[in-house]
């Protein structure tokens, strides 16, 4: 058979931090967060009213009679003038909506009293509110330019205040279909307010076209001084004419509108009309018009004319960009609930059944039942482990139960793992060659190399305690007692990736495995330290290769057939725990999808009877919402830290985040006291939700798009650096070594398997030989080669073999 050769341009040591997978999903995600961030940014800037005081600067270079002129001014084609209403003419006009609530009460008003205003709309808010802004053109008013985001122009680039202005057009032309003239510039007042810097922005605005309009009168409604007080502030002297300022939006209106119903009839009884800028404007040319003698009349000003095309197209992308963005924002603000109320939940579930289930374990004279003491024989399978192989096996050789066997099952390691550990010559010790199968494989050759009906596993770079394996079966007293998850410990926390790992075992692997005892839906015995009943196994058909997770896979399958699975948390078991990102993202990438499919392949639970019935109502839907959906949807905390340090206050903000990371540090002090660990590595805890939870929820995010897409995840071999053995671990003296070899296990000769069994899918393993043919792999390196290597609350899986 032709060897493979690989990709052209693809060196040996051509390595990427992360494969490229990640990298785009990560990218992707970075980038629409971005954007997120970037629209709600602009389109909810910081909103103040229209009240604020602003400074205002010299006025030289504004003429005379802009300062004393009229609210309209004029500066299209370089002209400087300015205009009043008619006599006896009042133009309403409303700054900042259209708002949702106040707006239509106020069209209600101007409806009932048959008067008509103009609405100077803010361009955001025409986003969020089409229909509204169309209902205020249909009701004969006029619509006005406000900017798009409430923004001070003063302060903003000058690209920035034609942004303003042209994107507050074009969502006009989208939500009524038509265009405006008129702009009235947030924090602006009067004629007399108007400085130099003003001046500039309103003769730019002239070049676009538009006419500014200020007021003559302010009602000083944002000041909520009652009704009558805002009837007196917005009556103009006499009998002139005013273009007056109120507001249907920024705050309660209420008192506005009980106003407006006492102004508009005082003032058309005492002879005044009611009409839009434009409106005014027009029966002001005419006006001119007629007295002029042989002069060119004036053409009048279009209200309300029609947009054009273009400008309807470009308003569509801007308010279907804002509608986006406030979805996604709501989105994640509704999340951020759910997650609230999902964590606060658990962690009082968690710390209600974990502290019951350690204080039962403490009890004086709490016992499983009689000592165990029956022989025990300890499965290692191994591929390429030399930097922990002896160590491991010393361990595990020496210590103090009465009678242990240990079977190392080499799975065709390359790096001289077997014989490694057949120099050591333990009497106790047998060491198994077989073709490169898989960690499934292995595990099932072991089981039937294995003397004995208690069954404890291994992974070859795992550490025990000399009492480890004594406490570790001492469960099995109780009969109905199927499978014991170990307690698992990182050996190397010294680093600071371990050391999150450290963290992340003892709160969210031993503290859980409480939990889920108590509940009696324990979904994992981990790989690295577990015992199980051969009478267990051979019922559930054995290890299952069907899955990245087959410590998982037999543990749910066991739970199915109606055994107890318990947690023996004396027994420790020391491993290396990965040191890198890159590793570690390998690692949980496998981890999180193994389970996955686990949960995927025992899904028909959900519909059995009896124990498989209770396990699949119960154990399935609390491991997909709590151990799936909660981590993957832990993201919006994160989320919403940055988008409240941004838009919202930030001491609520920082209050808010200090609060949950309080009763995260209180859970892992409950969860480190429980494993009777130092608590000094929890200073590490509040910066690991910057940097080690990022991570995870992109592990998790891609395994979920892995499974959704029915993608196969590659096996990928961690490196080593091997721990040293523990104190107290004495090995016996060198013996003769022996390796018998037997049949598989269990027997499937002339058996058939039915597809609906718990475990269907299981590994058969290959004959025992003595010797194993390196065989090549053209595709990926040592690194992507499999490994025995399993981790405490997932599994391995799969393999490759060509």
């Amino acid at each position: 058979m032709p060897v493979r050769k690989p990709p052209r341009g693809r060196g040996p040591v051509r390595r990427r931090l992360l494969p490229r997978p990640r990298v785009l999903l990560g990218t992707l995600l970075l980038v629409v967060f971005v954007a997120v961030l970037v629209v709600q940014a602009y389109v909810n800037a910081e909103f103040k009213g229209d009240h604020v005081e602003s400074e205002v600067g010299d006025n030289a270079t504004v003429p005379d009679e802009i300062l004393n002129g009229g609210p309209v001014i004029n500066t299209t084609g370089g002209q400087e003038s300015t205009s009043r209403m008619p006599p006896k003419t009042i133009a309403l006009t409303f700054d900042d909506g259209p708002d949702p609530v106040w707006t239509p009460r106020i069209l209600d008003v101007l409806k009932e009293y048959d008067a008509h205003g103009t609405f100077f709309v803010v361009g955001s808010e025409v986003s969020r509110h089409p229909e509204l802004t169309k209902r205020i053109t249909d009701d004969g008013n006029e619509l006005g330019l406000h900017t798009f985001t409430h923004a001070n122009l003063q302060r903003i680039a000058p690209w920035r205040r034609n942004l303003e202005l042209s994107q507050t057009q074009v969502a006009i032309a989208r939500a009524t279909g038509v265009h405006t003239n008129l702009a009235r510039f947030p924090y602006s007042s009067k004629n007399d307010a108007i400085d130099d810097e003003n001046w500039k922005i309103i003769k730019d605005a002239g070049r676009q076209g538009y006419l500014v309009v200020v007021n003559d009168t302010d009602s000083q409604d944002w000041q909520r001084p009652g009704a009558e007080r805002i009837v007196r502030n917005a009556t103009p002297p006499g009998d002139t004419s005013a273009v007056i300022l109120f507001h249907d939006a920024g705050g309660d209106r209420r008192q506005t509108i009980d106003a407006l119903r006492r102004f508009i009839p005082a003032m058309q009884a005492r002879g005044y009309t009611f009409t839009t800028v434009t409106e005014g404007l027009n029966r002001t040319i005419e006006q001119s018009n007629a007295a002029a003698v042989n002069a060119r009349p004036v053409p009048n000003l279009p209200e309300n004319p029609d947009a054009a095309t273009s400008d309807v197209w470009r308003g569509s992308a801007v308010v279907w960009t804002v509608r986006l963005a406030d979805g996604l924002v709501w989105v994640i603000a509704v999340l951020f609930l759910v997650v609230g109320a999902l964590t606060i939940g658990r962690t009082a579930l968690l710390l209600l059944l974990a502290t019951r289930h350690t204080r039962q374990r403490r009890k004086p004279g709490w016992s499983w039942g009689r000592p165990v003491t029956e022989p025990v024989s300890v499965i290692v399978p191994a591929y390429n482990e030399k930097e922990g192989i002896e160590a491991a096996v010393r361990s595990l050789a020496g210590g103090d139960y009465p009678h242990i066997e240990v079977v190392v099952v080499d799975d065709g390691s390359t790096d001289g793992t077997a014989l490694l550990v057949e120099q050591m010559r333990l009497p106790n010790v047998r060491v198994v060659r077989v073709p490169n199968g898989g960690k499934s494989n292995a595990l099932n050759t072991g089981i039937a190399l294995a003397r004995h009906d208690l069954i404890v596993t291994v992974d070859g770079d795992t550490i025990f305690e000399p009492d480890s394996i004594t406490k570790l079966v001492q469960p099995f007293a109780d009969p109905a007692v199927g499978a014991i998850a170990g307690n698992v410990k990182v050996g190397n926390r010294e680093k600071m990736v371990a050391a999150w790992q450290h963290i992340e075992y003892v709160i969210g692997f031993n503290l859980d495995r409480r939990l889920y005892e108590v509940l009696g839906i324990m979904p994992t015995v981990p790989g690295a330290i577990g015992a199980f009943r051969r009478e267990a196994l051979a019922q559930v058909g054995g290890i299952s290769d069907e899955t990245l997770a087959e410590d998982t896979d037999v543990t749910m399958a066991m739970l199915r057939a109606g055994w107890k699975v318990v947690y023996a948390e004396d027994a420790k078991a020391w491993t290396e725990a990965p040191a890198t990102l890159e590793q570690l993202y390998r690692q949980r990438y496998r981890w999180s999808y193994g389970t996955m499919q686990a949960m995927w392949k025992h899904r028909r639970a959900l519909f059995d009877k009896g124990p498989s019935g209770r396990f699949g109502r119960v154990g399935l839907p609390f491991l997909a919402l709590f151990g799936v959906a909660l981590p993957m949807l832990a993201p919006v905390v994160d989320i919403m830290l940055v988008y409240g340090l941004v838009f919202w206050e930030l001491e609520e903000t920082v209050v808010a985040w200090l609060g949950m990371l309080a009763l995260q540090l209180f859970t892992a002090a409950v969860a480190f006291r429980f494993d009777r660990e130092s608590l000094k590595p929890l200073w590490r805890l509040p910066l690991q939700q910057f940097a080690y939870r990022q991570l995870m929820y992109l592990v998790l995010m891609q395994s979920a798009t892995t499974a959704l897409t029915g993608g196969r995840l590659r096996w990928h071999k961690l490196h080593r650096a091997g721990l040293g053995a523990r104190a107290g671990a004495v090995p016996p003296p060198p013996q003769q070594l022996v390796a018998p070899v037997v049949d598989t296990w269990p027997s499937t000769l002339g058996q058939g398997r039915p597809e609906s069994h718990p475990a269907a899918g299981r590994a058969v393993a290959r004959p025992a030989v003595p010797t194993q043919t390196v065989r090549e792999h053209a595709d990926f390196g040592p690194e992507d080669l499999p490994s025995a290597g399993s981790p405490p609350g997932g599994g391995s899986g799969p393999v490759y073999t060509g």
